[in-house]
């Protein structure tokens, strides 16, 4: 398992120092919301195979009818150790996860996405040493066709991780909000801030543009496309905490509008279109101790409004939720906040 560092850590560790950093990106938990899933399958719920190992902080994505699954942050006994270039496959017509290609250079919260024909991985963080663990990235790659090589790929215009990467109607792969580097300093999680950029790319070989900034400056946010519009909800800021906002971007007008906030405010969240509707599914929260969020949510873009899902077996944050064939793979995460109980589940939701 390639691994690029062998040290212990957890989140809130790496993060600051810790204490009152986390304390300042604590979200509000609402009263009465439940943090736990009972152990049992819901209904509506079933068991999938199993990662290789455990990993959290991750953005898989579906390409040439397969689940791929590169980077993040692995553990032992539920503890990150470090991140991972690792790079696995699932297809439906497959027993379990297959290792591929891995990645040029081991990265936590890299974006993977398919885009023109080709599987493409971007930003994240590097951590070449344990003092340097959040080393924001913006250079990214795509693999090559006969799925043996990693090349480069289109810079983004500055380093960027924790961001929501999407494609949009119009042929472009739209990279939204996300934290970059606030100065020169680019080692420590304190060293990044929330961005509202938003850049888009018009092909695998063009350059990154900007386009309308996102409303709302936010990371740990997720996103799908519906109908060709992009749809943003949830993350956390470092003043605010966890946001419920939820903002729709139109490609052909280049404008974003406020939609149906979520029920509840969920940072390191994970969402996937199913149906031409919109699903969301855990995250987690600091404040009274922390915890991880039971709770998913489907929004319905032609009615504007949330209605309660099944919550999940086993709650989850810094999670990757993928749709195949109707169903939504949701992959990975950590079972406890932070860098606690990093979990190698994968679970699959069918509405």
């Amino acid at each position: 398992m390639p691994k690029s560092l062998k040290f212990r850590l957890s989140r809130r560790q790496a993060c600051l120092g810790l204490g009152a950093m986390l304390a300042t990106a604590a979200c509000a938990r609402p009263e009465g919301a439940a943090g736990k899933g009972n152990n049992a399958l819901r209904a509506s719920w079933s068991e999938g195979d199993e990662l290789p190992f455990p990993v959290q902080e991750i953005y898989p994505c579906l390409h040439d009818g397969a689940i791929h699954l590169a980077g993040g942050f692995i553990a032992e006994d539920g503890r990150i150790t470090g991140p991972t270039a690792a790079h696995h496959v699932w297809r439906p017509d497959r027993p379990d996860w297959q290792a591929a290609t891995p990645l040029p250079v081991a990265r936590h919260h890299p974006q993977l996405v398919s885009f023109g024909g080709k599987l493409g991985a971007f930003g994240g963080y590097q951590s070449s040493a344990p003092e340097r663990i959040w080393e924001s990235q913006g250079t990214g790659w795509w693999l090559d066709a006969a799925g043996e090589r990693w090349v480069t790929a289109p810079a983004l215009p500055k380093p960027c991780a924790e961001a929501v990467m999407l494609t949009g109607g119009t042929g472009l792969l739209h990279l939204a909000g996300g934290r970059s580097p606030a100065g020169e300093a680019n080692a420590a999680w304190a060293d990044q801030t929330d961005q509202t950029h938003h850049f888009v790319l018009d092909g695998p070989r063009g350059r990154w543009q900007s386009a309308a900034p996102c409303p709302t400056a936010r990371n740990s946010a997720a996103g799908a496309e519906i109908g060709g519009n992009l749809h943003v909800v949830g993350g956390r800021s470092v003043a605010g905490g966890n946001t419920a906002a939820h903002e729709v971007y139109d490609p052909r007008e280049d404008r974003w509008r406020n939609a149906a906030p979520m029920p509840q405010a969920q940072g390191g969240l994970a969402a996937a279109a199913a149906g031409g509707k919109l699903y969301a599914f855990g995250g987690e929260f600091f404040d009274n101790g922390g915890g991880v969020y039971a709770e998913a949510w489907v929004y319905d873009p032609a009615r504007d409004n949330w209605a309660a899902i099944e919550p999940m077996p086993h709650p989850r944050h810094g999670l990757g939720a993928v749709t195949l064939d109707g169903a939504i793979y949701v992959i990975g995460g950590a079972r406890k906040a932070s860098g606690n109980d990093t979990s190698a589940l994968v679970e699959i939701y069918r509405p």
